[in-house]
């Protein structure tokens, strides 16, 4: 077979989320990891200010996972969930458990957070169908929100670009707005203003009927556009609206979930405890494909008790969920998450991070910067075609050695949990050199 040329290698394969034309004139692309950093073919380093994708908490090619996985492959490499099970599903559910906020303690294992967000929308569905509710169909959500990108996370989302070319996707969702203020502009933390905007929930009740609504979507903190923290007293407000009108409250911790907001999930770090929470990423260090929906154990029993004996109760599942390679990583990544002590970790690191984080605010093309915990966002002013700018930071950060997510005009900052504060100086640091050259 001839070989191709570098454009002719590239061309098959379709890329996610990209400008595949763009990219594979000029492509850049990473070869290699280990622990903070990223290495392209040629062997220069990046370090990683996103963790990958949100997702490598505790530092890329973990040998522990690498190994767990390799003995897990080599003992049981598949076995279907559907009718039969492996012990080590059962034991990274129990375990999952002992993180989430009681009284959330049933977990069912999908490969995605994406699966995760509309398995939690079918759960919901459900709940209240067998509670003689089946009138409840509407979904709330916000603007800016990512919620994946499967047709019910499409339809929650509120990232135009991401609807725009699909449409909704499902008739009966409606979003609040967001909690992106003009005057919690610069704000570390929990913004001071915003709370009420949780009334549009309220609103939504009176208007549709707070019995037709099923669920509220919301991330603890919006992650993927752009580092949006809850105002203060805002996700209670949520809460007490969803309880005064028996609607479920799911939170989407994908991005927020295992010690980024330093608490185990923002369910916690924020003090306020949803009815479903979604989970991905950083469950197996991103090493193998795995989400999760952990459910009250109020709506598992109302489902369960529900179906005839014998029967299954609740028609949904994957080929792949709780996936015995999947399982390993998992439990080799929880296994290091409590050893190592990242939530502690994340938490202690927080301040130092955002200060250095803020201290950019000084640069001419800053709009604005949002951060808590261990995540933050970069704003800059746009210039040309919406997110132009933000793409070609994006390139030009590359270049001179620093990965990170961007979503339009906002640079995301999320590096991994094992960062020490010489890393948080050199992110920043490039982040700062590039900056001041645009």
């Amino acid at each position: 077979m001839p070989q191709a040329g570098v454009l002719g290698e590239l061309e098959p394969f379709w890329m996610p989320f990209s400008p595949n034309r763009e990219f594979k004139k000029e492509p850049r692309l990473i070869a290699r990891a280990r622990g903070m950093y990223l290495f392209t073919p040629d062997g220069r380093a990046l370090i990683d200010a996103s963790a990958g994708l949100f997702c490598v908490a505790a530092g890329h090619c973990r040998g522990e996972i690498a190994q767990a996985v390799a003995r897990q492959l080599e003992t049981l490499d598949y076995a279907g969930a559907f009718l039969r099970a492996h012990p080590k599903a059962f034991e990274l559910a129990a375990r999952v458990a002992q993180y989430t906020p009681e009284p959330i303690n049933r977990v069912f294992f999908v490969n995605s957070g994406s699966e995760a967000v509309d398995t939690a929308m079918k759960m919901a569905l459900l709940y209240h169908r067998v509670r003689g509710q089946p009138q409840r169909q509407i979904f709330i959500s916000r603007e800016r929100a990512y919620h994946g990108v499967n047709l019910g996370g499409t339809a929650l989302g509120g990232m135009a670009n991401n609807r725009r070319a699909f449409g909704t996707g499902l008739p009966s969702v409606h979003h609040m707005r967001h909690t992106g203020l003009a005057e919690n502009r610069m704000v570390k933390g929990q913004p001071e203003h915003g709370a009420e905007l949780a009334d549009d929930l309220q609103r939504f009740c009176e208007l549709y009927g707070g019995e037709n609504i099923a669920a509220v979507f919301v991330e603890p903190t919006a992650g993927s556009c752009g580092c949006l923290p809850p105002p203060k007293g805002y996700l209670g407000r949520l809460r007490t609206i969803c309880d005064g009108n028996g609607i479920l409250l799911v939170f989407d911790e994908v991005i927020c979930g295992w010690g980024r907001m330093g608490a185990n999930f923002g369910a916690q770090a924020f003090g306020v405890t949803p009815d479903l929470m979604t989970m991905a990423k950083a469950l197996t260090n991103g090493a193998q494909p795995m989400g999760a929906v952990a459910a009250r154990q109020a709506i598992y029993d109302a489902i369960t008790d529900a179906a005839p004996e014998h029967g299954i109760e609740f028609f949904h599942g994957y080929t792949y969920s709780a996936h015995p390679a999947a399982c390993a990583a998992a439990l080799a990544m929880l296994d290091i998450f409590d050893r190592e002590r990242l939530v502690d970790r994340a938490r202690a690191l927080s301040p130092y991070f955002v200060d250095a984080v803020h201290a950019l605010a000084d640069l001419p093309c800053v709009h604005d910067i949002r951060s808590i915990g261990m995540l933050a966002a970069v704003e800059l002013h746009p210039q040309g075609a919406p997110g132009a700018r933000g793409h070609e930071a994006q390139k030009r950060l590359y270049d001179a050695g620093l990965h990170l997510k961007s979503t339009g005009e906002s640079l995301i900052l999320a590096p991994p949990l094992v960062a020490e504060r010489n890393h948080v100086d050199e992110i920043v640091g490039k982040l700062r050199d590039v900056l001041a050259k645009i």
